[in-house]
């Protein structure tokens, strides 16, 4: 086992998540098919990594949100960050979902399977509603080129590569860091994490407390003993 994790899972540099696949059919094929003695629990798991958000400044948000010259794309980014939502949850968006006159959206089996509503701001619902008469949606919020068919993922990706392209953002980001940002951004706003871990369909706050290592409100206070030195 260690030559065949050694000489292979490692040199082919395999992700963390198929070396735990890995581990967990090792054990099972020992244990279930082979009744093995050999003690499989013993077994070590790769490490997961814990990598911090990749979070937007504001401004390079705004930047983004304004390259799209085509109102559904530059509504489907803004939505995005307005609501803090993951790009599956913009894509499964259906008109029965909004609630102009709560100003909520309706988010149903999200990840974990649970429902969920997230308050939208007037603002918002204005662009919706400049949307909607412009593109007359049937089923889904944003429809394909399909009437009656969901957006897809693919074509959302590629608004948003041309979106950032547009926006002369240099380094790598994706349609999740507008949902990281969302979260900073409130966070560095005085929102408190419990309602931010509801907003975001969190499970465990855990999951949640990971931004406060990227908030710089408290980071911007600290001053480095390299200034005195030129006191």
């Amino acid at each position: 086992m260690v030559r065949f994790v050694n000489d292979y899972i490692l040199k082919n540099g395999y992700s963390l998540s198929f070396q735990n696949q890995v581990v967990n059919a090792c054990k099972l094929y020992f244990k279930e098919v082979a009744h093995s003695e050999l003690d499989v629990n013993n077994l070590k798991r790769p490490r997961r990594e814990h990598k911090l958000p990749n979070v937007l400044s504001k401004e390079e948000v705004k930047v983004i949100l304004d390259a799209p010259t085509n109102l559904k794309h530059r509504a489907m980014l803004s939505i995005i960050y307005a609501c803090g939502f993951r790009r599956s949850e913009l894509l499964n968006l259906k008109l029965q979902d909004v609630d102009s006159k709560r100003h909520l959206l309706l988010i149903r089996k999200a990840k974990g399977r649970k429902d969920r509503v997230v308050p939208i701001s007037e603002k918002t619902i204005t662009m919706l509603c400049n949307y909607f008469v412009a593109y007359k949606p049937v089923t889904w919020l944003f429809e394909g080129q399909k009437v009656g068919k969901p957006y897809s993922e693919s074509s959302f990706d590629k608004v948003f590569d041309q979106a950032v392209a547009r926006a002369k953002i240099v380094r790598h980001v994706t349609p999740h860091c507008l949902r990281h940002s969302y979260a900073t951004h409130l966070l560095e706003a005085g929102t408190d994490l419990r309602y931010i871990q509801e907003l975001l369909g969190h499970q465990s706050s855990k999951t949640t407390e990971i931004y406060t290592h990227v908030t710089d409100n408290g980071l911007k206070k600290i001053k480095s003993p390299f200034d005195d030195l030129f006191e």
